[in-house]
């Protein structure tokens, strides 16, 4: 298909991330005409192709000859500027996903081995770090992103790797300052909190990688210990690498799905509903809140040589921008794109993106979201918005898509 010209100039740079007020309040609508005009855009301002189409996406997403190490990317792409300057200013935290093969394939094998196996038996300690955080909404309105769906994922992930119960603060306020990397427009304040956090929670992991050694326990290091010394090549520093970046990522994008999943079916009376009286409805909320207000807005690929996206030339190490966002709005795909519908059978939604990339934590995320949003509305079924004709308080971390607060007026709780 050759894209049609528009009459006006198609959106680019900053207009297309969450620090556009416009596009943060409503993202579609240009998402919407990009994906009519031009499915694969040279983006000039941010010197990358920018993709809106699900079936480019997913098969871009598949093509395991893509890469993903931002090193390999050209010069002019924003995505080698913002990993040289985070490299200038502060250690960033990659790990497996800015890793391609064969080092992606040797690090990431023994890591999803040892995490399926912890999900096998997650929903206890899950179910428990649930039940205590639903305890702590006592007043008549709270705000549930910071009370409920941000200390959720952050210690359910903390426990797993071996965090003692006792250090969960610590840790939670190690993570909320972590996050902080995805942002640009970082204040220098904001660059010492990192750069402290990090250390501590280096220093932290460490400490834990060495008692482990010494004395196993039922947790992720030790797992990851015990398989490093049963022969994975799997460094120490690999390990910390990767823990830290399991904490990090999850954290922001779990507590996303839980708030923007909450959001929804506050609006969506009927849902809820059915959810209450068939409580494995729960699953296709998670899947549709996964599709419709994704976390993850966009994921980049490298290509490793010159060819062709739907009539567009790509040049070898161009850097290629997937729209998570977009794709999984794509009508020729979706029927009533904009409608949350859980219980579709079209296509898989992409949020998690695919391939030999896809999101690592994925049984994890939707096993939190599930308990979190079963056990919150049996609890307070008379829950709702404190503001029902308020806008949403979408956050400007860009590339990133939840609320930054979402005030709820709790109703009358059932024990």
């Amino acid at each position: 298909m050759t894209p049609r010209l528009a009459r006006d100039p198609l959106p680019s740079g900053l207009a297309l991330t969450q620090l556009d007020p416009a596009f943060r309040e409503d993202p579609h609508p240009r998402l919407d005409r990009l994906r009519r005009d031009a499915p694969v855009y040279w983006d000039a301002a941010f010197g990358h192709f920018f993709v809106t189409a699900y079936p480019i996406a997913r098969a871009i997403l598949t093509d395991l000859t893509f890469l993903r190490d931002p090193a390999g990317a050209a010069p002019e792409a924003n995505h080698t500027r913002i990993a040289e300057r985070r490299a200038r200013t502060e250690a960033p935290i990659g790990g497996m996903a800015q890793l391609d093969d064969p080092d992606h394939a040797r690090v990431r094998r023994p890591i999803a081995r040892a995490l399926n196996a912890r999900m096998l038996q997650a929903e206890p300690l899950v179910r428990d770090v649930v039940r205590t955080h639903l305890a702590n909404l006592t007043a008549d309105e709270v705000d549930l992103i910071s009370a409920f769906a941000v200390p959720i994922p952050s210690d359910v992930i903390a426990l797993v790797l071996g965090v003692d119960r006792g250090d969960l603060v610590r840790f939670r306020a190690w993570s909320e300052a972590l996050i902080k990397i995805f942002h640009p427009a970082r204040s220098s304040g904001d660059l010492l909190a990192i750069a402290r956090a990090r250390r501590d929670v280096g220093r932290y992991l460490a400490a834990v990688l060495r008692a482990r050694r010494e004395r196993p326990a039922d947790d992720l290091v030790s797992d990851l210990v015990a398989l490093q010394t049963a022969g994975e090549p799997l460094s120490d520093e690999e390990i910390l690498v990767n823990c830290q970046a399991l904490l990090v990522a999850g954290n922001l994008t779990t507590a996303d799905l839980i708030g923007n999943a909450t959001w929804l079916l506050l609006r969506h009376p009927g849902e809820r509903a059915r959810m209450a009286s068939e409580p494995d409805h729960v699953d296709a909320i998670v899947e549709e809140t996964l599709r419709l207000e994704s976390p993850v807005d966009i994921t980049v690929r490298i290509a490793p040589d010159a060819r062709d996206l739907h009539g567009c030339p790509v040049a070898r190490r161009q850097a290629v921008t997937l729209s998570l966002k977009a794709a999984n709005r794509d009508p020729a795909v979706y029927a009533g794109p904009d409608l949350f519908l859980p219980g579709r059978t079209a296509s898989p939604h992409l949020a998690f993106g695919g391939g030999a990339h896809i999101c690592i934590g994925r049984p994890l995320a939707r096993l939190e979201a599930r308990l979190a949003l079963s056990t919150l509305f049996a609890r307070f079924p008379h829950m709702t918005l404190a503001d029902p004709a308020g806008s949403p308080d979408w956050r400007e971390t860009p590339f990133f898509h939840g609320l930054r607060s979402l005030r709820v007026r709790l109703g009358r709780s059932v024990s």
